[in-house]
């Protein structure tokens, strides 16, 4: 009878716990893990809160159940400074001040403590190397959290750029070069950028099935790419289809296979509305059709840009409205201290705004900031972690891994020993600022490439400027003829700078010829330039050119003139050192443009025209300088079959095939296999795609096996007519080699019913 009376009443017990929202401590109980000696603390809003002061604080709740009971506490005041970029402190309820904005485009940017720099984002996309990425995410969100706690432990809560809320990656299609803030993308391919997106959000938010490491954020949410200058009052134009085949996929695949946790909308209209109050974007695709349920922020001034710059709306209080109406639920800007007055006209009702506050706690909460000490993960990463040797050695893996060889006349690369004096020369030579891109953190050394150059101690190595990027100067021309003189071989470090292309507001300042607001007005590199090698080439001499800039240059004549090129990006702390490796042979390179090089302007459209007709290797017909995933090696490797696809593919199957690659030269290096598909020749198809990548390395005579997959659907492109894709029967082709114009394997096959 005792049994059965205590079997009774901790059933009951059970019941009321469960009751309360205290599944987690009745199922221990069921479970026989709690005793009867053990304490049991009940805190649900019937329950003995002595542990917690509020139910939100308590991590045995529900995320859910914890942020209905924060926000239901809140006046429409304080909900109202939560939803902008820098949200105040709530003393009454314990909630420290919090500022959203946080960047980590290559590292933890902005943060005034050293940290460890990777190449620009253009770079690491030059790696084709999607693991890399993974690891230099981890690495940032690594340094990120250590940063964050480090900072509310010594008092400095709340404070701009030290937060978990990152607003990166950049996943916006690099489709014109003259774009400024193209270097902070993965290039012009959707399928590159995709791959190294997922990689890049995965590794910044971490594996916990509960609790993100820090917050990542696909932006510019859509159909964003230039021109810097109007950005605020641009209204894009393009069809249903180059909408869901190029400007959409990479934002797609972020949200509902990477479960990015926070997405940012664009400047610019697209169709008539501007992206953050966008009803196709933002709430039938963004909100209905792929069914993102974590929190969307404006870019910085968007929402003010509705009424002052795009006209669509007639007062802040209006716009305010509309763009969380539309799911835009945090502002970077303060036209959203006008959503009391919205409430007031009627044009929102508080629970509306309840919807995007909620969607923002959710996010603190996953990111463990109202639990007790200790309890969510990720909170203890030490400051050791803050550029430690590990993440130094990667930041010079991706360095080395970026550079992209793309010309090596008569096989002048590496260096010979027969060279006794060198003279690095050129504005990139010896500026440390430039190798760190925009948006960065500044690490405790930056390594240039002519310090590099110096410290292999093989060589005699001299060292004058000779030109700046774009203007005359007499002095320092007389300088470098004189240098020239007693040099064996003269390299020459230039390109332009993140001070020349970038943001708006951040770059194009001086008001130069060839760019505009922070793009390009022409692609070639500066005249000044070229014109100094051409007269080390005049005398005689011996040149390699290192290019450094965050995208395409139409160099011409250097293609034809220099014996060695190599684009070097703004590639991060060690860029020196991966240049100089390269030079010297020490570093066998492989990296691959994630861009098309063109000639010269003649073969770029008007960088408003946002249609891909003739645009990016995927469509344009003409001849290139250097086509997209170009890049020569200092070794040879051999492609054959190892199992070839089927000749007939159905919808919902997958192409499956594996190819061989043999290391047949005489030095160890790295391959970037590319399969391409060629899609049936119809109108608005492009003419070929990348579908699947795989970097390796081989050492000399090796050879290894790579197995490929492609989903036929992921082949189906965009019908108008029937408004959704569909997969286009007909003859296609696969073929796989070392760029877009290398076919060193090639197979075709039918796509039917």
């Amino acid at each position: 009878m005792r049994y059965l009376i205590k079997s009774f009443f901790l059933s009951l017990f059970i019941a009321v716990l469960i009751s309360l929202g205290q599944s987690s401590v009745a199922n221990d109980l069921k479970k026989g893990k709690l005793k009867d000696k053990d304490h049991i603390v009940i805190t649900g809003e019937c329950a003995d809160n002595s542990q917690f002061d509020y139910p939100f604080q308590n991590p045995d709740l529900s995320f859910e159940e914890r942020v209905n009971d924060l926000v239901g506490r809140l006046t429409l005041e304080e909900k109202i400074g939560q939803m902008m970029h820098n949200a105040p402190a709530i003393d009454r309820l314990g909630i420290s001040r919090y500022n959203w904005w946080n960047e980590c485009l290559h590292g933890v940017g902005r943060s005034g403590i050293n940290v460890t720099v990777f190449p620009q984002a253009i770079g690491m996309a030059a790696t084709f190397d999607d693991e890399a990425l993974l690891k230099m995410a981890a690495i940032t969100s690594d340094e990120a959290r250590a940063i964050h706690h480090e900072s509310n432990r010594t008092g400095q809560e709340g404070q701009q750029y030290r937060g978990l809320t990152f607003w990166t990656p950049n996943i916006n299609i690099f489709r014109d070069p003259r774009w400024g803030r193209g270097q902070e993308t993965y290039g012009e391919d959707p399928y590159l950028t995709t791959q190294m997106g997922k990689a890049m959000v995965r590794g910044l938010q971490g594996d916990d099935p509960n609790y993100l490491k820090v917050s990542a954020c696909a932006k510019h949410f859509a159909v964003h790419s230039g021109p810097e200058p109007g950005r605020n009052k641009f209204d894009v134009a393009v069809n249903t289809c180059e909408l869901w085949d190029t400007y959409l996929p990479a934002f797609e695949a972020l949200v509902t296979e990477a479960n990015v946790s926070s997405v940012m909308c664009a400047y610019n209209r697209y169709d008539g509305q501007p992206c953050c109050g966008n009803d196709l974007l933002m709430m039938d695709i963004l909100r209905n059709q792929w069914e993102f349920d974590g929190y969307v922020t404006s870019d910085c001034g968007a929402i003010n840009d509705f009424f002052a710059n795009h006209k669509t709306h007639p007062n802040p209080a209006s716009a305010a409205a509309d763009a969380v109406l539309h799911g835009t639920d945090l502002e970077c800007g303060g036209v959203y201290r006008n959503l009391a007055e919205a409430v007031k006209n009627k044009q929102i009702t508080e629970d509306e705004i309840d919807v995007s506050v909620k969607r923002l706690f959710m996010t603190r909460m996953k990111l463990g900031m109202f639990d007790p000490e200790g309890i969510a993960p990720y909170s203890d990463i030490p400051m050791s972690v803050v550029e430690s040797k590990g993440n130094k050695e990667h930041a010079l893996k991706m360095a080395r891994e970026s550079m992209v060889l793309l010309r090596n006349n008569k096989k002048f690369l590496p260096l010979s020993p027969k060279i006794k004096k060198v003279l690095v020369m050129g504005p990139n030579a010896n500026n440390e600022e430039i190798l760190l891109g925009n948006y960065n953190g500044v690490p405790s050394e930056t390594i240039t490439p002519f310090e590099a150059i110096k410290a292999k101690n093989q060589i005699e190595v001299s060292y004058v400027q000779g030109t700046s990027y774009v203007n005359e100067d007499k002095d320092m021309e007389a300088e470098a003829l004189a240098s020239i003189k007693n040099a064996d071989l003269v390299i020459f470090v230039g390109g332009i700078s993140p001070r020349l292309e970038g943001e708006e507001g951040d770059a194009g300042k001086d008001g130069l010829d060839g760019f505009i607001g922070g793009d390009r007005t022409n692609i070639a590199l500066p005249a000044i330039q070229t014109e100094m090698m051409k007269k080390v080439k005049a005398a005689g001499k011996p040149l390699v050119f290192v290019c450094m800039s965050g995208s395409a240059i139409g160099f011409e004549w250097e293609a034809q003139n220099a014996d060695a090129i190599i684009q070097a990006w703004y590639g991060g702390q060690s860029a020196g050192t991966a240049v100089a490796d390269v030079i010297f042979g020490d570093y066998n390179p492989a990296g691959r443009l994630p861009l098309t090089f063109y000639r010269n302007l003649n073969d770029l459209p008007p960088i408003e025209d946002y249609s891909m007709t003739n645009s990016t290797y995927r469509y344009y017909n003409g001849e290139v300088l250097y086509p997209f995933g170009f890049g020569l090696s200092y070794t040879d490797f051999d492609y054959k079959w190892g199992s070839k696809p089927k000749s007939i593919y159905t919808e919902n199957e997958t192409i499956s095939f594996s190819v061989k690659i043999r290391n047949a030269g005489k030095l160890d290096g790295d391959e970037v296999v590319q399969a391409y598909i060629k899609y049936p020749e119809e109108i608005g198809l492009p003419k070929e795609e990348l579908r699947e990548f795989k970097r390796l390395n081989l050492r000399v005579g090796d050879e290894k096996e790579v197995t490929m997959t492609i989903s036929v659907n992921d082949l189906k492109k965009w019908n108008e007519v029937h408004n959704e894709k569909e997969l286009i029967k007909g003859e296609y082709s696969l073929f796989i080699g070392g760029n877009s114009a290398d076919s060193q394997l090639s197979f075709d096959f039918k796509v039917a019913n």
